[in-house]
């Protein structure tokens, strides 16, 4: 119980063999979820055991089940990598084992949330003064933006829920895009807000909001209103157009916030201003830096232009606490919490405004590069506009479509995640880890067309 060194030896050893191994290995698990429950399960032992051999026994255990997200070549979901420095940085995190909540029990944990909250505002173009808090994601990110926007309108009309709470207040509009995504409804869900609640706008066909659509749905009704807007359409990565949207709830008297899970991140760069133009006129924005930021899961960041509505949300004074108004967790909803800080630091200081506008636009290239390439093979057709780092495939038809998938993931070169669009079977691309090189793309291209040959 007191050997400290031989288990973080044998975890630094498979650390290493993993991630050396990472280019060989199939990036798909090869083991099922039922294999993984005989070789961890059992019964509880009833005498402990070394715990170098405990570590020794989970690494031979878990690989089979173990997918190669770290790599270059997984593109499912929207999944990033973890950058050197920022895995460093959290295996720190967890040495440390700081408790992030307050500024006077670890001043060294919030200082670095803190920091890092300022360098992604100012690299995101976003409204000097900007409130960010590191939660776990994006959907607790999107709770966090909409709590602190359900405060303020309910304000705004003269009801404090914080005080009050929900039994009895005026009712919410909550204007959604008909491609939002599902993380809003499930946030919304935890705030009280249900589906009646909801104001749905149509969208075009790579699901951007149209503003049409919602300059008709806010005519519709009146009251307290909080508008959703998109930044990276999961599927299709499309955006929102800000500059037209975000003045027509402006007019509307609406709190505007942005989901930009992946996509918030076009921001840090010149080069892709134009997907996010208009969108520091929001009030609050959602995104992930275990996404294209990547960093080791899990950190979601919500950012809120005014902090006032956050700590009205969140704040709490408890007597036992010596808490101070910069508490990090005067700012989200956790109470105590991982000192998540350290690795978003260390990532954003390795990086530069610069090393960050280049990550940015290099995953976006690979996507343009595959999906050039995939347009090339017989009967494939790229779905979706690929201006961001989505690229979204399918073949002649769904059974071919889903057979595809399927075979992919069991040839083990690479990645892609079976999805449907528009009532159709895709399968979908998402480049997110800053490991991808130019030799995964053709790599993972050649195992499609290997897998097309076959089927045909």
């Amino acid at each position: 119980m007191d050997d400290r060194t031989g288990p973080l030896d044998a975890a630094h050893d498979h650390a290493r063999r993993f991630l050396d191994g990472l280019d060989t290995r199939p990036v798909w698990p090869t083991a099922s979820y039922e294999e993984m429950l005989d070789a961890l399960g059992g019964p509880l032992p009833e005498d402990g055991q070394d715990a170098t051999d405990v570590v020794e026994t989970l690494a031979r255990s878990a690989g089979p089940g173990l997918a190669g997200i770290a790599g270059g070549r997984f593109f499912g979901f929207v999944i990033g990598g973890a950058l050197p420095a920022a895995l460093g940085a959290d295996w720190l995190t967890s040495t440390w084992d700081q408790n992030g909540a307050m500024t006077s029990l670890t001043p060294a944990a919030a200082a670095a949330e803190r920091t890092a909250g300022r360098w992604i505002v100012e690299a995101l173009g976003l409204p000097s003064g900007t409130a960010a808090g590191l939660v776990t994601g994006g959907l607790m990110a999107n709770f966090t933006g909409l709590a602190a926007a359900r405060q303020r309108v309910l304000g705004a009309v003269g009801w404090d829920v914080a005080q009050r709470g929900l039994a009895g207040s005026p009712p919410i509009r909550l204007v959604v895009g008909a491609h939002r995504h599902d993380t809003v409804d499930l946030a919304a869900r935890y705030l009280g807000l249900g589906r009646d609640a909801f104001v749905l706008v149509g969208a075009d066909d790579q699901g951007r909001m149209r503003p049409d659509a919602l300059r008709t749905a806010l005519r519709s009704g009146a009251g307290p209103t909080i508008v959703c807007l998109q930044a990276g359409e999961v599927h299709t990565g499309a955006f929102d157009p800000f500059d037209a949207l975000i003045p027509l709830a402006r007019d509307a008297g609406a709190w505007v916030h942005v989901d930009g899970a992946f996509g918030l991140w076009a921001a840090a760069t010149p080069r892709l201003a134009w997907l996010t133009a208009g969108i520091e006129d929001a009030d609050s924005w959602a995104t992930d830096a275990h996404k294209t930021l990547n960093v080791p899961y899990d950190c979601g960041v919500a950012l809120v232009r005014d902090s006032a509505d956050l700590v009205a949300a969140f704040a709490i004074d408890a007597d036992y606490i010596p808490g101070s108004g910069e508490d990090p967790m005067n700012l989200v909803p956790e109470f105590s919490r991982r000192a998540r800080g350290f690795p978003v630091w260390a990532a954003l200081r390795s990086l530069g405004r610069s090393g960050l506008a280049t990550l940015v636009e290099t995953l976006v290239a690979r996507a343009a590069s595959f999906a050039e390439q995939l347009a090339r093979l017989p009967g494939v057709e790229i779905v979706n506009e690929v201006d961001y780092t989505q690229v979204m495939l399918r073949l002649k038809d769904d059974a071919l479509t889903v057979e595809a998938g399927r075979q992919i993931l069991a040839e083990g070169t690479a990645v892609l995640t079976p999805a449907q669009w528009e009532g159709r079977a895709v399968l979908r691309c998402s480049v997110s880890s800053w490991a991808t090189t130019e030799d995964d793309v053709a790599q993972t291209v050649a195992a499609v067309e290997r897998v097309l040959a076959d089927l045909v």
